[in-house]
Formats: structure tokens, C-alpha cells, sequence
């Protein structure tokens, strides 16, 4: 999906109720990097649902009131898709060259796709040998082709060439390693989001369980809709109010403890899995993004319940940020938002 030579490119995360777009400079080794432009924007409800974009026009015509209010003028991005459209497995093979793997991978990849293979884009990575065999570690991804093309037309339809279409995990674990210079210490990065909730846990550098379900901070405007009668954007803005008349301090504290309880179990029915292919293993530190990574008690619950240490991800906490462009109150609010995007925006065009 190379479109042009050019080298430098726009993290474009497009979710399913925001758009955050971010540019940044100064990657060459032993610089340290700058962010040079980050905004975001609002798209209607129900324009994108479980990653399938069922009103392009509108989401286009949003992506391009974004690059304009916030002046970008670099038309060449990368975006990333997740959710169950998107299988990525560690899969092991026999050991063989690239060139070869390229010719064989529909072949190897068939056993382990739950889809036509027809239908799906592969790609992997070869993580290494195999130790005391004949066989490699391959990092295999499949995207079915109907999601792949439809971001394609979106962002060809908001006059932009997309130069890379990566995975959600992918993109977070990027701007982590970026930001955090990991050990080898286990830590799980989960993206709560809207609709989808993306758990990725690391060992270093590299990433050894991922697990996508269907949770998200829909959950909590749904239950606060039904109980006061009011808008999603309403909703939205009760959620994280100190102080509103809408609904009485202990009904919201009831429904975000219903709602967060749900997604720690879920959490720990994932790092169980985790623990039971890895016994050995315990994972130290929890790191939080998406908008469920701003709500207090749900981070309070998941490290009583996991015992780790639970914090919110900040992806400008490496970079150079100019105090004149960027008040560094909002971004630290908007920090979990901006996670997937920053981890976009350190692409390249000629990256693997």
C-alpha cells in the first residue's frame, strides 16, 4: 500500500466516536522526538460500528475538517484497524528464508484463520528461531480485505494516500516502547475504547498474548441514557462530571461500578489464560489508554482484583512539547485518547 516515496507520514486514528490525527518529528536515532501536531474532532454516532464505516462520507468529510482546523498539510498517513476483523497469532513453521515464507504463508497461515483465506490480507513477521529445532517463530496478522479496502476508500475519499494500515496492539505497543523503554518485565497495555476493549501483554519488547472483547465505555452512556433520558453526548459529559444535576452523585458511582466490574472480570479471564500458558510469569504493571483509561474506578478495581501496579499511559511523556502550541493540561486529559495515533505517527513509510 505504498502510494509514494516520501518518507514522512500522519498517525490517523479512527475511532468509533473520535478522529485523532498527530505528526511528529525528530525520529533519527539519539534524537528525541517532538510532537509537531495533534488534534481531534467528534464523528456522529453509529458512522463506524465493530470497525465496519457505514456513513463515509460523513467520517470523510470529518477527517478533512480535522487536517484543516489543526493545519495539517501532510497528506500521507497511516491508520490501524482491530477487533475481531483482525486475527494475529505467533505461529510456528519450518525454518526457511523470507522469500520462501512469502510463497507458502496462504498455505501455513489456512490452519489458523477462522475466515475464507479468499478473504483476508496476510502479512507476518519472522521473530527468530525456534531454540533446539528446525522451526521459526512467525508473527502471522490477516485483516479481512473488505475492512482493509474500506479504510482505503475512506481516506482516498478525504483526499489522503494511506501508506500503511497497522494494527491497533501494534500501534500502542509503538508508542509504549517509545516512551517507556521496557525491561524484561511483563506489563499488559489495555485500550478500552468505546465498543472494544484490546488487552496486549509484553515481555520486553515483545508482545506474547493479545485478546480483543466486546466492552467498552459505551456501556456506561448507555446505563446513564436510560436512567436520566439524555443524549449520548450528554451522557458523555455526565461520566466524567464532579458535579451535575442530571443524576445524583451515588447513581453514577453505582453504574461505573456495575460497568467496570464487567470489564475486570473479562480482564482476568484474559490474564488467566495468560498465566496458565505462562506459570512462571506475573505481570507487574498495567497500563490503561483509550477513554476508559481517564475513569478513576475502574483503575482503582483492576489493581485490587490484578495486584498491579495500574496507571494511565502517557504518550508525549518522551517527546519535546512546545508550551506555546500545546497546553500541557489538555494533554495530559487527552493523553489516553492519543495513545493509538501517537504509536501511528512514529511509522514510516519503508517500516516492516
Amino acid at each position: 500500500m505504498l502510494f509514494t516515496k516520501k518518507n514522512h507520514l500522519v498517525g490517523l486514528d479512527i475511532g468509533s466516536r473520535t478522529i485523532k490525527a498527530a505528526e511528529i518529528g525528530g525520529l533519527k536515532k539519539g534524537d528525541k522526538p517532538t510532537l509537531k501536531k495533534f488534534g481531534i474532532i467528534d464523528i456522529p454516532r453509529g458512522a463506524i460500528e465493530e470497525g465496519n464505516i457505514k456513513k463515509p462520507e460523513e467520517i470523510a468529510d470529518a477527517i478533512k475538517q480535522l487536517f484543516k482546523t489543526y493545519d495539517f498539510r501532510e497528506h500521507n498517513v497511516a491508520v490501524s484497524i482491530g477487533g475481531y476483523s483482525v486475527i494475529v497469532k505467533k505461529i510456528n513453521v519450518q525454518s526457511m528464508t523470507e522469500e520462501q515464507l512469502h510463497e507458502t504463508i496462504q498455505f501455513e497461515a489456512e490452519q489458523y484463520i477462522p475466515f475464507d483465506i479468499k478473504d483476508v490480507n496476510l502479512d507476518f513477521q519472522i521473530l527468530g528461531d525456534n531454540e533446539n529445532t528446525q522451526r521459526m517463530n512467525v508473527l502471522l496478522v490477516a485483516a479481512k480485505k473488505e475492512i482493509v479496502e474500506g479504510y482505503i476508500n475512506l481516506l482516498e475519499m478525504a483526499n489522503l494516500s494511506p501508506c500503511i494500515i497497522d494494527v491497533d496492539a501494534f500501534a500502542l505497543q509503538n508508542i509504549f516502547n517509545i516512551n517507556y523503554k521496557p525491561k524484561n518485565d511483563n506489563v499488559a497495555l489495555i485500550d478500552i475504547g468505546a465498543s472494544k476493549t484490546s488487552l496486549n501483554i509484553l515481555k520486553g519488547e515483545d508482545s506474547v498474548f493479545m485478546r480483543d472483547v466486546s466492552l467498552g465505555c459505551d456501556q456506561i452512556n448507555q446505563k446513564i441514557i436510560n436512567l436520566v433520558g439524555c443524549t449520548n453526548d450528554e451522557a458523555e459529559q455526565i461520566k466524567f462530571s464532579e458535579d451535575t444535576d442530571r443524576i445524583s452523585p451515588e447513581d453514577l458511582l453505582e453504574i461505573v461500578t456495575t460497568v467496570v466490574a464487567d470489564w475486570c472480570i473479562e480482564i482476568q479471564r484474559a490474564l488467566e489464560f495468560f498465566y496458565s500458558t505462562y506459570p512462571d510469569d506475573e505481570i507487574m504493571t498495567i497500563l490503561l489508554s483509550g477513554g476508559g483509561g481517564n475513569i478513576k474506578k475502574f483503575r482503582q478495581l483492576l489493581a485490587t482484583e490484578t495486584t498491579a501496579k495500574v496507571e494511565t499511559i502517557d504518550p508525549f511523556k518522551a517527546f519535546n512539547l512546545d508550551k506555546n502550541k500545546f497546553d500541557s493540561s489538555y494533554l495530559k486529559q487527552i493523553a489516553p485518547q492519543a495513545a493509538i495515533c501517537m504509536g501511528l505517527a512514529t511509522r514510516r513509510v519503508d517500516d516492516k
